[in-house]
């Protein structure tokens, strides 16, 4: 679409959207991160006391977990919005979309 200039717009960078899928959800993950935190400082707090190797494991898998469910929240806010909306405009942006949530999805699959 141009505008009434004749001059086509530029597309527009993931760095200058201004909503994201993730928004209205934005508070949620803020607080899920600063558990995330929390499990780290407390890792780090357990090897500095010398604590069994068994129990530091244990946190190193609670906050592995909180990490990769925090990824997938994230990644289906992504698919909901982003990538939705740009497939039904179509064109290479969505396929550009697609690719992009295809890389991101084979990422977590091997972390």
């Amino acid at each position: 679409m141009t505008e009434p200039t004749g001059v086509v717009p530029e597309a527009t960078t993931a760095t200058e959207h201004a909503h994201y899928g993730y928004m209205s959800e934005k508070a949620k993950y803020l607080a899920r991160l600063k558990r995330i935190e929390g499990q780290a400082r407390g890792i780090h707090r357990m090897v500095e006391e010398d604590t069994y190797c068994i129990d530091i494991l244990t946190q190193v898998s609670a906050m592995t977990s909180a990490l990769e469910n925090l990824g997938l929240a994230l990644l289906d806010d992504h698919l909901k919005h982003c990538v939705l909306e740009a497939a039904q405009q179509g064109g290479p942006e969505a396929e550009a979309k697609l690719a992009e949530a295809s890389a991101a999805i084979a990422r977590l699959v091997k972390s």
